[in-house]
């Protein structure tokens, strides 16, 4: 039996450790929430995690694939922008991957002589959390843009009524720097965030990890 074979074997068990081990990484009332809720409507963030965690698995042990793995990574990543994590705390849930399958294989790992294809994995996990950090530079991006526009949005509003005139947002200055960089991840184009992507909505309910 290959390790994929046994990573097959133990999809279910894997998986759970990984969100689990995910979930920990919040504070004790908001992970005890996303544990405990289950409907998809009333805890969106938990079952973002859950499908994308799932799905990024099944990727690896299928072989690779960077546009469907970022597909999945978008969106966990783009909840874990918006709270109170580092950078690297933001992304570090794709290390766990490599803790969740350590733990459940235990000796079969030694015992199959399967240290090689292990390195594999471990290589492509690596590759998901370069893909990881790339979609989470641009999602903070994003969210800037996003703050600046409501500034501006609030700036012009308080002019108007000083001068009882309507100011237009966009004539006022914005974020210098000029333009942003055009190394994108893959894929090429990745869904901007919105006020509907939890900037103001359920997601807060999790705001911020542990410190």
């Amino acid at each position: 039996m290959t390790l994929r074979d046994l990573l097959q074997e133990k999809k279910t068990a894997i998986v759970e450790r990984w969100l689990e081990d995910i979930l920990a990484t919040y504070a004790s009332d908001a992970s005890s929430f996303l544990r405990r809720e289950r409907d998809p409507f009333a805890n969106p963030v938990s079952h973002a995690f859950r499908v994308g965690t799932r799905a990024i698995f099944e990727n690896i042990v299928e072989g690779l694939d960077a546009d469907t793995v970022c597909r999945h990574l978008n969106e966990i990543i783009k909840i874990r922008a918006i709270q109170d994590f580092s950078p690297s705390r933001a992304v570090s849930f794709v290390f766990l991957l490599k803790k969740a399958i350590r733990t459940e294989l235990g000796n079969d790992i030694e015992d199959r002589q399967l240290s090689k294809e292990l390195a594999e994995i471990d290589t492509d996990i690596d590759q998901i959390a370069l893909f990881a950090f790339d979609i989470y530079s641009r999602c903070r991006e994003q969210v800037y843009e996003l703050r600046v526009n409501e500034v501006k949005r609030s700036v012009s509003a308080l002019m108007g009524r000083f001068t009882g005139n309507d100011s237009d947002p966009e004539s006022l200055p914005g974020p210098s720097g000029g333009n942003k960089s055009s190394g994108n991840p893959k894929p090429d184009s990745l869904p901007r965030l919105s006020d509907d992507d939890g900037l103001s909505g359920d997601s807060s309910s999790v705001r911020g990890g542990k410190k």
